[in-house]
C-alpha cells in the first residue's frame, strides 16, 4: 500500500512539473494527464474540447527516460499543438460510412445519380483519410515538431547543443525500446534529420565565431589570416 502511494505520489509531481514547462500562452487551455488506456503510445496529443487539447502520457513508459529526454519529448508535443498538427476526429469516417451504405443501397435500387453521388463522397472522404495518415506527411510534422521543440528547449535555458543531445538521445533510446519495425524506423528518421540540423546548427555558430574574431582583431589592428 505505502509503495503504491509513493507511485501515485511521484506521478503527480511529474505531471505538475511537466505542466511547469508549458509555455505560458498554453497553460490556460492544455492538460497534462496520465493515459488510461491499454498499450497507449508515450505520449500524444488529443483535442478533449473545442478549445482544449490534452496531452497524455503513458507514465510507465515514461519512467524510463531521463529527465532532459522526457523534457525534450514533451516539447516535441508542445510544438506539435503550436504547429496546429495534433489529430483530431473529423467527418471523413462517418462521411465514409454514409457513403459506402448509400452506395450498396443504390446499387439495389439501381438508382445510377444517386450511386454516382454516393461513390463520389466515398471517394472525397478516402481520400481525405489517406491525407491524414500519408506516412511522409505525419514524418515530416514531425521533424518540423523536432526543430521546434529546440527551440522551446532554448526558450526555457538549455543551450542549443544540450537541447540537440537531449533529443537525440531520447530518439535513440525510444528507436531501441521499440519493437515495431515501422514505429522504430520513424524515429531513426528523425534522429538522422535531428542530426543534420544539428550539424547545420554548429556550422552556422562556428562561422558566426570566426566571423567575430575576424571583426575584433580588424579592430585591434590585425590583419586576417
Amino acid at each position: 500500500m505505502a509503495s503504491y502511494t509513493a507511485t501515485a505520489r511521484a506521478e503527480m509531481s511529474e505531471l505538475r512539473r511537466l505542466k511547469t514547462l508549458l509555455p505560458p500562452e498554453l497553460q490556460s487551455w492544455v492538460m497534462v494527464e496520465a493515459t488510461t488506456e491499454v498499450n497507449p503510445p508515450l505520449i500524444r496529443c488529443e483535442e478533449i474540447g473545442r478549445d482544449e487539447v490534452e496531452i497524455q502520457l503513458d507514465l510507465a513508459k515514461w519512467d524510463v527516460l531521463a529527465i532532459d529526454q522526457r523534457n525534450l519529448m514533451f516539447w516535441h508535443e508542445v510544438a506539435r499543438i503550436q504547429n496546429d498538427t495534433i489529430p483530431r476526429e473529423g467527418w471523413e469516417m462517418a462521411a465514409l460510412a454514409i457513403g459506402l451504405g448509400g452506395a450498396v443501397g443504390e446499387l439495389w435500387v439501381q438508382d445510377g445519380l444517386l450511386l454516382i453521388l454516393a461513390l463520389g463522397l466515398c471517394g472525397i472522404s478516402g481520400y481525405r483519410l489517406w491525407q491524414k495518415n500519408n506516412g511522409d506527411r505525419t514524418l515530416k510534422e514531425a521533424i518540423e515538431a523536432d526543430e521546434k521543440a529546440i527551440a522551446l528547449a532554448t526558450r526555457f535555458g538549455y543551450t542549443l547543443p544540450n537541447a540537440y543531445k537531449s533529443l537525440g538521445s531520447a530518439l535513440k533510446t525510444l528507436a531501441e525500446r521499440t519493437p515495431n519495425k515501422r514505429g522504430r524506423k520513424r524515429y531513426e528518421a528523425r534522429l538522422q534529420s535531428l542530426r543534420r540540423s544539428a550539424s547545420k546548427a554548429k556550422a552556422r555558430a562556428q562561422s558566426k565565431r570566426d566571423g567575430t574574431g575576424e571583426e575584433r582583431g580588424v579592430r585591434e589592428g590585425r590583419q586576417p589570416i
